[in-house]
């Protein structure tokens, strides 16, 4: 049974043509539609020719309803900087509600030497402030210093029922990685909708990636968020400082050139 579980959510699972067709056609399970882009990128590194005849789907799919499926679209598509209809896909996904799907259109993005995405890749080494996705009263769940991933439960909001009944309790659920810095607003405050309520610190893999995107891309005005990881950043791995010391190199070099 163990064995039966982890091959059936194991991204790394071969799956044949007939699979992946059924997959896109149903659309009713999201991991299964994952797993089918996850197949597709493992394909482009392999150079197998056949993947394009996919595109068309991959393509569609950075319009699906469903964030998950748009997040790993985003970056599926930039495993393959040669196709012009992914780069033409990518951009309009830096505008996309869900932030970590603008994130990881602009990484790709960078692979078709377009820096369009700047200011979200910029913002991946910033604090994050998170916003209430709806009006009520908040419960806050977790600490400074907690770690979040998206989807990871932060809090609930109980929005006011009608004619003094008992209001709803609302899940608020992280839409990016990253570290409990602290709450902007207190346990048991009435928020609008919209408004700030909880601040993370950068997540190291988030940050990894920004900066080796702009050791290609970075312009001098980024070099005071590049550098406060060259210092080094607690609880983060001496690799990212050399990252941020490379890109910091780079982003001087080119300024004098």
């Amino acid at each position: 049974m163990p064995f039966l579980f982890w091959n059936a959510t194991w991204f790394g699972r071969p799956i044949t043509d007939a699979q992946i067709s059924k997959a896109l056609a149903d659309r009713s399970h999201p991991r299964e539609i994952q797993h089918v882009l996850s197949q597709f990128e493992t394909r482009i590194e392999r150079n197998d020719p056949t993947v394009r005849n996919w595109y068309p789907q991959i393509v569609a799919l950075a319009k699906d309803p469903i964030d998950e499926i748009r997040v790993t679209d985003a970056w599926v598509m930039g495993q393959d900087n040669t196709a012009p209809e992914f780069h033409q896909a990518l951009l309009p996904m830096l505008q996309d509600p869900n932030p970590m799907v603008q994130r990881n259109a602009a990484l790709s993005l960078v692979r078709f030497q377009d820096d369009s995405g700047h200011a979200q890749i910029v913002s991946m080494l910033q604090a994050y402030a998170m916003p209430a996705p709806q009006a009520g009263i908040l419960s806050t769940r977790l600490k400074a210093g907690d770690t979040v991933n998206p989807g990871t439960l932060v809090a609930h909001i109980e929005s006011a029922g009608n004619s003094g009944a008992a209001g709803k309790s609302n899940e608020v659920r992280a839409n990016v990685p990253g570290t409990v810095d602290h709450w902007l607003a207190k346990d048991g405050t009435t928020v609008s909708a919209g408004q700030p309520i909880l601040i993370l610190a950068p997540n190291e893999s988030m940050a990894w990636e920004a900066l080796r995107a702009l050791f290609l891309t970075g312009r001098p005005e980024d070099l005071s968020y590049v550098n406060q990881f060259v210092r080094g950043s607690d609880g983060m791995s001496p690799q990212l400082a050399q990252q941020a010391q490379a890109t910091s190199r780079a982003i001087q070099d080119r300024a004098t050139h």
